[in-house]
């Protein structure tokens, strides 16, 4: 299987997921915490400030699509993104519970990062041949 042929979709993938998010929760906040009848913080910069670098991580999948071998190191900063929000959603989701709206997120997250990892081997093993 050509490496090229199914890591830059999956990056063109996340560019689209992590940026559309964090605009949403950059230009719309209080309409998405409304829409799911969610409590927002006492203050719309805990929520917008997240959702930047949701948009930042977003332009970075975008170079990572453009050029995966080139940008594979810059793969482990989405692993790590994928951990830190997997970890501590599902942490508060089973020791408090969470809101339902973040609560698919996890399941996405988890299936990126799982293949963010591969994609990560892959081009390591690649870049060895």
């Amino acid at each position: 299987m050509n490496v090229s042929k199914w890591i830059a979709p999956l990056f063109w993938l996340a560019a689209a997921y992590d940026g559309v998010l964090g605009l949403l929760f950059l230009a719309a906040p209080g309409w998405v915490f409304e829409r799911f009848q969610v409590a927002p913080p006492n203050h719309v910069g805990y929520v917008q400030f997240p959702a930047a670098l949701l948009v930042i991580f977003g332009l970075m999948f975008v170079a990572v699509a453009r050029n995966p071998l080139a940008n594979r190191g810059l793969i482990v900063y989405g692993i790590l993104l994928k951990i830190a929000y997997c970890s501590l959603a599902s942490y508060y989701w089973v020791t408090t519970d969470i809101p339902v709206i973040w609560k698919p997120f996890v399941g996405i997250d988890l299936v990126m990062g799982v293949l963010f990892v591969v994609a990560y081997g892959s081009l390591g093993a690649r870049s060895e041949n």
